[in-house]
């Protein structure tokens, strides 16, 4: 047994003489470094030692809560500093049976748990914390309340699309007022039955030393503002020459509000599909693909109450089915474009308009753009700053899981924008462009829909595939119309603005901060403005 030992530090801290209790001369002689050590060293060694202490006791607690009871303190020294040390890291201490459960098949959890899950975040923590449960019953909880709450957010998303599908497809009953009131006033006054233009401007319908501009449109309002920002932006307004192309029952009220509400010196033509001579001789292919496109789609998609329905699509692919029941992608209006050639046969070159764009600049500089033999004029929708609106491809518009599609079609391909289309109908009428786009809206039917969703740009895409000149994106910026990401600024800096998407600017879902760049050019002071209560807000 030892006894105890007399331990000797001499002031110099140069020796330590180590005695045995009885008394013995003999001594142990350590020799310390002949390197002086100060008290200041002493007191910052034992501070060290303090604040090391104080790290071990953290990390045992940090040890207890993870679960780790029976780790000592030296223990779960070494087993923290150790592998850092090392330059390793520690593997994963989520307990496998969590893996097991969260991979576990969602409906399975669902049927078993269900009617337990916790609504909400502070219920799932009050009850976590009353029942401790172990590791699995706390992953199926969670696991359970995230399910639900996943389902209840694409129940809403889809509610919100259906919602903005009815809301865009209706014709609100301010633009039917105005179209009612300019068709009994077009029948009253002969003011508002004016040949448009006038017999002694009849030449610069068919002068190509005129800017020409082709409007489609059944919607007046969105039609004279499309107009207006036009020849209010033009340098040589006296050179524009605007071609609007209606139906049957909107040409009367169109006729009127331009008649009674003139854009001197701009010279406007208003038309409608029954006064073209080539529209009404024999069989238009057109037509006829969209009385069968108009069957189909009632046949095979069921409506938007079937489309809504479904259980498994995920709400992205829900609002485009919608969107492809909307009127305007089954509207002629909407097709007549693929027909530009032959409805203005005299013409070398025009400029295509859709009716939801605001012309914010001078629009003579695209006369100038050399199309170096192309067809199409237009902006690519696959290289931009906003990523949600300028990421689009050909994948994003055509079905590449059809084998048709696949061997035609490269999935990378850029996509371009319909809405300010520069188009030369010199080349154009040199090319098959008219008859490749019946030919696939054909094989669009035969394959029951399954080529394509959306209306007329994923055909257009392909009859145009080789014969589009891409043009500066300052010239036709895109998305007003479905997202609001786009800044005032942004909007304001461009050439042409489109408001594509559902969200018009003559709706009441209108994106509130963009749509004042669409009301600046209404005039809320006009009689037949006042009188349907169409407002700026």
């Amino acid at each position: 047994m030892l006894k105890a030992m007399q331990l000797h530090i001499s002031p110099s801290l140069r020796h330590v003489t180590v005695l045995p209790a009885k008394g013995f001369k003999d001594f142990i002689k350590v020799k310390v470094g002949s390197k002086r050590l100060s008290y200041r060293m002493v007191f910052y060694f034992l501070l060290f030692l303090t604040f090391l202490l104080r790290f071990v006791f953290v990390l045992t607690a940090i040890d207890t809560i993870d679960g780790e009871r029976k780790c000592s303190t030296l223990g779960c020294l070494g087993k923290k500093i150790g592998p850092r040390i090392l330059g390793n890291r520690l593997e994963s201490t989520v307990p496998e049976v969590i893996y097991q459960v969260l991979e576990e098949p969602s409906d399975q959890t669902e049927m078993r748990t269900r009617p337990e899950s916790p609504q909400t975040l502070d219920e799932f923590i009050a009850e976590m914390k009353v029942g401790r449960p172990d590791a699995k019953t706390f992953a199926v909880k969670l696991k359970s309340m995230v399910t639900l709450l996943e389902q209840t957010t694409r129940t809403a998303k889809i509610q919100e699309y259906l919602y903005r599908h009815v809301a865009s497809s209706s014709i609100p009953k301010q633009l039917h007022c105005l179209a009612l009131k300019l068709a009994h006033e077009h029948s009253t006054n002969s003011n508002a039955r004016l040949q448009l233009p006038s017999p002694e401007l009849v030449p610069a319908l068919v002068d190509n030393s005129y800017f020409h501009f082709v409007l489609a449109s059944d919607n007046v309002l969105a039609a004279s503002v499309v107009a207006s920002s036009l020849v209010q932006n033009f340098l040589r307004p006296e050179k524009i020459v605007l071609h609007i192309i209606t139906d049957r029952k909107t040409y009367a009220p169109m006729q009127a509000w331009f008649s009674l509400h003139p854009l001197t010196p701009a010279v406007i033509e208003v038309k409608g599909l029954h006064h073209f001579d080539w529209f009404t001789k024999g069989k238009v292919p057109v037509l006829e693909a969209m009385e069968k496109d108009q069957k189909a789609r009632s046949q095979f998609r069921g409506g938007s109450s079937a489309i809504v329905a479904n259980k498994t699509e995920k709400p992205k692919i829900i609002a485009a089915k919608l969107q492809a029941l909307s009127p305007k992608y089954n509207s002629l209006m909407n097709h007549i474009r693929i027909h530009l050639p032959e409805l203005y046969p005299s013409l070398n070159k025009v400029v295509f308009l859709d009716d939801d764009i605001v012309v914010q600049t001078d629009l003579s500089p695209l006369w100038d753009i050399d199309m170096n033999g192309k067809v199409n004029g237009a902006v690519e929708t696959c290289r931009g700053g906003d990523k949600y609106v300028m990421s689009k491809r050909f994948k994003s518009y055509l079905n590449f899981s059809h084998p048709l599609i696949a061997r035609s079609f490269d999935p990378s391909e850029c996509a371009w924008a319909y809405g300010m289309n520069i188009f030369d109908l010199e080349a154009w009428r040199k090319t098959n462009i008219s008859q490749t786009y019946h030919y696939w809206l054909e094989q669009n039917l035969k394959s029951d829909l399954s080529l394509w969703q959306l209306g007329t740009l994923p055909p257009g895409l392909i009859a145009f595939h080789g014969h589009v000149h891409a043009i500066d994106p300052f010239w036709h910026m895109l998305g007003l119309g479905y997202q609001d990401n786009t800044t005032v600024a942004e909007a304001q800096s461009a050439g042409v603005i489109h408001f594509n998407g559902r969200a018009k600017p003559w709706l009441d879902i209108a994106f509130p901060q963009l749509r004042p760049l669409w009301t600046k050019y209404v005039n809320f002071s006009d009689k037949f403005i006042k009188s349907c209560h169409i407002r700026a807000t």
